[in-house]
Parts: C-alpha cells; structure tokens; sequence
C-alpha cells in the first residue's frame, strides 16, 4: 500500500480537529469553510461576469452540461 502525504491545509486541519472532538465543533468548522469558500466563488463569479467571461446565456448552456463525465 502507498503511503499517502497530507498537504500543510489538510496537516492544520487535523491540528484543528484534535482539540475539540464534539460533532457541534466540526459542523462549526465546516460552516466557517463553506462561507469561505463561498464568498470566493462569488468573487470570482462576479469577476468572470464583470469581464463578460460569463453571462446569461452561458450560465445557461452550464446548466445543461455534465460537467461531471470523464472525456
């Protein structure tokens, strides 16, 4: 079996997990992300949109895709 290295996020992370173990601490840790990570994809969203990289009418080409198959 390989062994596998962990990145400096994933290595804080567990840091992070390792002092308080409720499951109330990690929904709070997972909400913090989720809003992080949110407000980044809105930034770029709204960056893309500003440079008319995306629109209407290509969010909803989007919409119809499966981004998810494999080529």
């Amino acid at each position: 079996m390989e062994a596998t290295t962990l990145t400096p996020t994933q290595r804080h992370l567990l840091k992070l997990f390792s002092f308080d173990r409720s499951e109330a601490y990690a929904r709070e840790i997972q909400e913090v992300l989720t809003r992080h990570f949110q407000e980044k994809l809105d930034q770029e969203s709204d960056r893309l949109w500003d440079e008319g990289i995306l629109d209407q009418q290509r969010l909803d080409q989007l919409r119809t895709e499966d981004l998810h198959r494999k080529e």
